[in-house]
């Protein structure tokens, strides 16, 4: 019976990234203050209010939203531009994957193994394509809505809604920027199974500094 590597390594790296986030989340239930995404939550909240109390802010209001549709424009044009990278190339580091020595060692080279990681790959740039897309959206929306004064008739929890529409843009940008750091593991998993639970250790190292807010 012939051991199929390349699928223990996916599920071993699926329960260590299941693992991690529902640590996480018990974490941000238990200890919120220790979180970096619950301190930039409260960030955006006293930022939309310090705006939306002070006509004097239009303008920087405006022009900090600019800056964040044009980082989210820039790695969602910057996914498409590595889904079509990954296709072209798709070829040639098939070629060099198969002359990979230590691959071959543990499992020998398989085509449908291969389309599955490149599949995956796909996927992983096609969602955080699809964040950033979303996360633009929503900085859209919440350039009308910060300039309006907070009684106005039209929407009477008007702050509450402009917070919720920053902060889901928030966490939209930062689901694709997790979707970047995700197809890093991936990337190596192309050169052997043992690569991807390497890398995805290595990921949830990076994590747990990114998630934690800086002392």
């Amino acid at each position: 019976m012939t051991v199929n590597y390349d699928l223990i390594a996916f599920i071993v790296s699926t329960v260590l990234i299941l693992t991690y986030y529902l640590s996480l989340k018990g974490l941000v239930r238990s200890k919120p203050e220790r979180s970096v995404h619950t301190f930039n939550a409260k960030v955006r909240v006293e930022w939309v209010n310090k705006v939306m109390g002070n006509d004097n802010m239009n303008i920087l209001a405006v022009q900090t939203l600019r800056n964040s549709v044009m980082a989210a424009n820039f790695m969602a044009s910057t996914s498409i531009l590595l889904i079509m990278g990954a296709l072209n190339l798709s070829d040639k580091v098939q070629q060099w994957v198969s002359l990979w020595p230590l691959s071959a060692t543990l499992q020998g080279y398989s085509a449908d193994i291969w389309q599955i990681k490149l599949g995956l790959l796909l996927l992983d740039f096609a969602v955080a394509f699809y964040y950033f897309s979303m996360a633009i959206r929503l900085f859209n929306h919440v350039g009308y809505m910060i300039n309006l004064p907070r009684e106005t008739t039209v929407c009477n929890d008007l702050f509450k809604q402009t917070c919720a529409y920053l902060n889901k843009a928030g966490r939209y940008y930062s689901l694709g920027t997790r979707a970047f750091f995700l197809s890093l593991p991936i990337i190596l998993w192309f050169f052997g199974p043992h690569f991807l639970i390497v890398g995805t250790l290595i990921l949830m190292c990076g994590l747990i500094v990114l998630d934690k807010v800086p002392s």
